[in-house]
């Protein structure tokens, strides 16, 4: 079971988490509801307005899955996060590769996955996680950024839902060892998979240049396969492509 553990406040609870590390019990959960510099993948920062939303980071110390098949840590994490919340608000959530979640075409929860490697082995991961869920005016350049009160028109008691989340996590972890788990979650995560149904959607290269293809597969190293409208298979690594999504105006 997790172990909790609230700050009154912090820059980045993964950062605390990491350089805390070998003092922290495995399944340490840090929390805070004043996050003052949050981070998300490349460098992104993540907005969050105090005391309304959940912030966390976990510990996961020698997790059972080879360095090699990392990316099923992340498929854990987004899965948790995305499962929880429709157990509060019902369909219309999907993890947007590699694990943003998503409401429809809104971003609801970023995550970043921060492994600590030993040769073939991980010696720890920090599954940090930033997950809209009571404030209600959204100020971020995420696309069409939402909140859980906003789908829901409720606030939500986010020590509840944290602990949720967090149980949720260190179950799929724990089964990361075994092969027919690994597959489940991996076949969970695909249908998950935002756009994930066969029909040619619009994707965008880092030069700008925009094609159609539809989802094939997430290999276990996070590589995304799409198949382009010519039938061929390409496989790209994160920030090598990436979903065109149209900018909601409110």
């Amino acid at each position: 079971m997790p172990t909790y553990i609230q700050l009154e406040s912090t820059a980045s609870t993964n950062t605390y988490v990491a350089a805390h590390a070998a003092l922290l019990p495995d399944g340490a959960v840090v929390y805070t509801h004043r996050q003052t510099a949050g981070r998300g993948q490349k460098g992104n920062h993540w907005e969050s307005e105090p005391g309304k939303n959940l912030t966390f980071s976990m510990l996961i110390k020698r997790p059972p899955v080879p360095a090699i098949k990392q990316f099923a840590i992340s498929e854990a994490a987004a899965l948790a996060v995305t499962e929880t919340l429709c157990s509060q608000a019902g369909d219309g959530f999907a993890i947007k590769w590699p694990n943003d979640i998503y409401y429809h075409d809104s971003k609801i929860c970023g995550l970043l996955i921060e492994n600590s490697l030993s040769g073939s082995d991980i010696e720890h991961t920090v599954i940090g996680a930033g997950v809209n869920i009571n404030q209600r005016r959204l100020v971020s350049d995420a696309p069409n950024p939402i909140s859980l009160t906003n789908i829901t028109g409720q606030e939500h008691d986010l020590v509840q839902l944290l602990h949720q989340m967090c149980e949720r996590l260190a179950s799929l972890c724990a089964g990361l060892g075994q092969e027919e788990a690994l597959r489940q979650l991996h076949s969970r995560y695909l249908a998950a998979l935002y756009r994930n149904d066969r029909r040619q959607h619009r994707f965008a290269l880092p030069d700008g240049t925009v094609f159609m293809a539809s989802v094939v597969d997430v290999a276990p190293d996070g590589m995304l396969t799409l198949r382009h409208h010519d039938g061929t298979q390409h496989a790209y690594a994160f920030k090598e492509v990436k979903h065109v999504i149209e900018q909601h105006i409110l």
